[in-house]
């Protein structure tokens, strides 16, 4: 209940109220890292190349990321992923970050996602910073102001048209720093003047089910991935791959295992088959479960040209 009245509360503009009567007073607070090869110097120079590069711009496959993994040193664990909606390799800088992006790149609504989005024109940040009364992010080796930037920036698809959703991630403990919500604070104005939704995600905001599940048949979501299989090889296999899953209480790899022998295909092709069409949601299962491949798959819905033909009696 706390850490949900944290969250409510960067909603307005009591960032800084939380702090100061120290409701969260005694919590260690540590952002989320990630670790890098060199680290960018930031001055006004380097922003204008960086700009003229085209990071930070673009849509889908042609987006560059404000920031990337080599953007600057730390001592953590970043990721790189290749994404099933945009098919580019996405620059996630902690664990929660990456857990979070598995998670929007499976849901359908979500049609693009943008990570370390550029908050522009770095003008209107100062000016917002100056508003609150609180430091704009410098470099702190040439102390010039540096773009900020939001975790993931997602477009959403909705009736009549697509929207977009600003998504700050932070793990519940640096919510106690009284330096992230100074800068907290500057992004969710920066957003409100937008009208742009705008929420922190947090830990406690993660389906480890759900994201196990999306990890573990992300590997062959593409046809490429199940070389030397064609698609023309993937769609016959799935018929009988589906009606097997259907009728038999078996495990999904004893299933798979079976298919492999009836249809002369090298072991575990079937099951990679079977986790290519959970990928796709060709397949649907539930996601809030976890899949194991000793355990009898349920499907909850599968694609209609894959439904068995009811039998006569």
């Amino acid at each position: 209940m706390f850490w949900d009245f944290v969250k409510e509360l960067t909603c307005n503009s009591y960032f800084l109220w939380l702090h100061k009567w120290g409701v969260a007073a005694g919590i260690a607070s540590r952002g989320e890292d990630g670790m890098a090869k060199r680290r960018i110097r930031w001055t006004k120079e380097a922003i204008e190349r960086r700009i003229a590069q085209g990071f930070g711009s673009g849509r889908g496959p042609l987006y560059k990321p404000w920031l990337t993994i080599q953007s600057f040193p730390s001592n953590g664990r970043v990721h790189r992923v290749l994404g099933m909606k945009t098919g580019r390799v996405h620059h996630l800088l902690s664990d929660l970050e990456a857990k979070i992006f598995h998670t929007y790149d499976f849901i359908p609504i979500v049609t693009d996602i943008r990570e370390q989005y550029p908050l522009w024109p770095l003008e209107e940040t100062i000016a917002i910073a100056e508003a609150c009364g609180v430091v704009h992010p410098t470099d702190p080796y040439t102390r010039k102001p540096v773009v900020m930037t939001t975790d993931i920036f997602l477009t959403v698809r909705e009736a009549g048209g697509s929207t977009y959703w600003a998504r700050t991630i932070k793990y519940e403990k640096s919510l106690a720093n009284l330096r992230a919500l100074e800068k907290l604070e500057i992004e969710r104005r920066y957003w409100k003047v937008r009208n742009i939704s705008w929420r922190i995600l947090s830990e406690c905001d993660v389906d480890l089910n759900f994201v196990a599940n999306v990890k573990w048949f992300r590997p062959y979501f593409r046809v490429a991935d199940l070389y030397p299989l064609t698609s023309r090889v993937i769609n016959r296999v799935a018929v009988l791959l589906t009606r097997r899953v259907l009728d038999d209480d078996l495990p999904l790899c004893e299933v798979a295992r079976i298919c492999d022998v009836e249809l002369g295909l090298s072991e575990g092709s079937c099951l990679a088959i079977a986790r290519h069409l959970l990928a796709n949601q060709v397949w649907r299962a539930d996601m809030h479960r976890r899949i194991h491949p000793t355990e009898r798959l349920r499907l909850l819905r599968i694609e209609a040209s894959l439904i068995p033909a009811r039998r006569c009696a």
